[in-house]
């Protein structure tokens, strides 16, 4: 093998492969091979700023890198450095006075050694499978290369602190039972689609089990908002406030068991708008909607906002009967909190040579997967989620004016809890439970949605105002009957449709004057359009 080295190899090419790989010491779980590697653990900077000293001392620990460890043996390993500086005079490399220099100066590490890979491994994690995917190992190992990531220390931070705080506090009361709660959370940008925070257990330093890309667990009513969008796709069949029967439903297949779902409260609650059905997270009204419309239909549109995973057309998996990685949630919801843009989720933004020369810049891919005005009135039924539905609770952290829209999901005998939730500027995902799945009083509104909102009243969210598209108008409308209301009517909502949808006939509690004034302001409107063409 040697004979073969030298055939194929010089001297300095035979050096450098092994100085680039060479182990030099243990960082927790991480080896350190190669110098370069080396010399940041243990002086922070690169091998090209390395002085005489520093040098001596790597060259020094090759012997044994844990025996002349400068964290743990520091005179040990001064006095084996001091070897190295010796040698390196007497044999002409370094003159008397820079050897006598480098002998006067101390070991000049780290004032602490490095804890793991990265303070933040389960995001690197990410970075290096998407690494993985664009570039052969061999040249990840081999080629020096700079990656440039969309990490945001801050939101990283926040999510982190929070995340062990919540668990650690649930652990202690037994909230949801013994001890040993894990969690996942993914932060990203709703524009760019650029991964901000991941986090994947509640140790945040563990190089291990990444829940955030690889715990794939039941979802829950995450996938509600799905059914209520294809549905809101159909103006001409349902509106916010079409009714939806929450009734019992009975759903029948051959060769399987009836499928009988029911609300998480044990009740019926008859005809709601279907707005309602999706803030209060009705099972029966959501079930008797989504087969309505068509199972095929849904996944569909669940494909349609970045599922790639295959998922079964089973009545079932309306409900969220599907397993889902944070991750994978997070591009489902990454689509609609952007408006419809589908955007493939990224963590890395560049990557150049050493010298800063581009290799591969991670341009910003968008694709428009819906119209704009069904995800106008999706996620104003989202806002109604957390305004008076599941996730009202999390007036608690954030104040009305955010404007939050977001989902809560519960999964059977509450082995699950998750929130998904988007402001005007980030989009959260947090999930909770037990890596046994055992069963326990685990909801999503008490356990995941805790954490999203501590950790996003801690990053000052700017409020969602979604730009209302040119098919959308406001309409004045009675609760109680769904139908056209004006200023008589008491408690009457404001609520979004698409154009030509809204109710036409009036409710009850309107009044002759109400209607005249509405007569005059649509005039009004049908002039200003005639003179600036809007």
């Amino acid at each position: 093998m040697a004979v073969l080295l030298e055939i194929h190899y010089d001297k300095d090419e035979i050096l450098e492969t092994y100085l680039n790989e060479i182990y030099l010491g243990q960082d927790r779980d991480r080896a350190i091979h190669g110098v370069g590697l080396a010399s940041l653990y243990y002086f922070g900077k690169t091998v090209e700023h390395l002085t005489l000293a520093e040098s001596a001392l790597l060259v020094g620990m090759v012997k044994g890198p844990t025996f002349y460890d400068p964290f743990r043996n520091p005179e040990r390993a001064l006095e084996r450095r001091n070897l190295v500086l010796r040698e390196t005079k007497d044999r002409g490399f370094a003159t008397m006075e820079e050897y006598s220099k480098a002998r006067a100066a101390g070991l000049g590490v780290n004032q602490k050694a490095a804890m793991g890979t990265s303070p933040h491994p389960a995001f690197l994690d990410l970075v290096h499978r998407q690494l993985r995917r664009d570039y052969d190992e061999a040249d990840l190992r081999s080629e020096g290369l700079r990656v440039f990531t969309t990490l945001d220390p801050r939101v990283q931070s926040a999510a982190e602190r929070v995340l062990e705080r919540k668990l650690a506090q649930f652990d202690k009361g037994k909230i949801f039972g013994d001890p040993g709660l894990e969690g996942a959370v993914v932060v990203t940008d709703t524009q760019s689609g650029e991964v901000q925070a991941l986090v994947g257990g509640r140790d945040v330093r563990f190089r291990g089990f990444n829940r955030a890309l690889d715990a794939a667990r039941p979802v829950g009513s995450l996938l509600k908002p799905a059914i209520y969008l294809t549905a809101l796709a159909d103006p001409a069949h349902y509106t916010l406030v079409t009714p939806v029967d929450d009734g019992p439903f009975v759903w029948k297949s051959r060769g399987a068991p009836d499928w009988e779902p029911t609300n998480y409260d044990k009740t019926f609650h008859g005809a709601v708008p279907l707005r309602t059905a999706l803030a209060h997270s009705y099972n029966a009204a959501t079930a008797r909607l989504g087969t309505d419309i068509g199972v095929e239909r849904v996944l569909a549109t669940i494909k349609r906002l970045g599922i790639e995973r295959e998922m079964q057309p089973y009545a079932s998996t309306l409900l969220g009967a599907v397993d889902l990685s944070p991750l994978e949630v997070a591009q489902m919801y990454q689509t609609i909190a952007s408006g419809g843009f589908r955007t493939p989720l990224r963590a890395i933004r560049e990557v150049t040579t050493q010298d800063g020369r581009p290799l591969k810049r991670y341009a910003l891919a968008v694709e428009q997967a819906f119209p704009p005005e069904p995800m106008y009135l999706i996620t104003a039924a989202m806002q109604g989620v957390v305004r008076e539905g599941t996730a009202q609770s999390l007036k608690n952290w954030l104040p009305p004016e955010t404007a939050v829209a977001g989902k809560t999901g519960t999964t059977t005998e509450q082995r699950d809890a998750w929130f998904a939730g988007f402001t005007g500027d980030r989009l959260g995902i947090v999930w909770i439970g037990y890596d046994d799945n055992r069963a326990a009083r685990l909801s999503g509104a008490g356990a995941a949605l805790p954490v999203w909102g501590e950790m996003m009243a801690a990053l000052a969210p700017e409020p969602l105002a979604l730009p209302k598209p040119d098919g959308i108008e406001n309409v004045l409308i009675d609760p109680e009957s769904g139908l056209r209301a004006d200023f008589a009517c008491s408690g009457a909502v404001e609520l979004p449709f698409a154009q030509g949808s809204a109710p036409v006939e009036r409710a009850p509690c309107a009044s002759a004057l109400g209607i005249a004034v509405e007569g005059v302001k649509q005039q009004a409107k049908s002039w200003m359009q005639r003179l600036f063409g809007r």
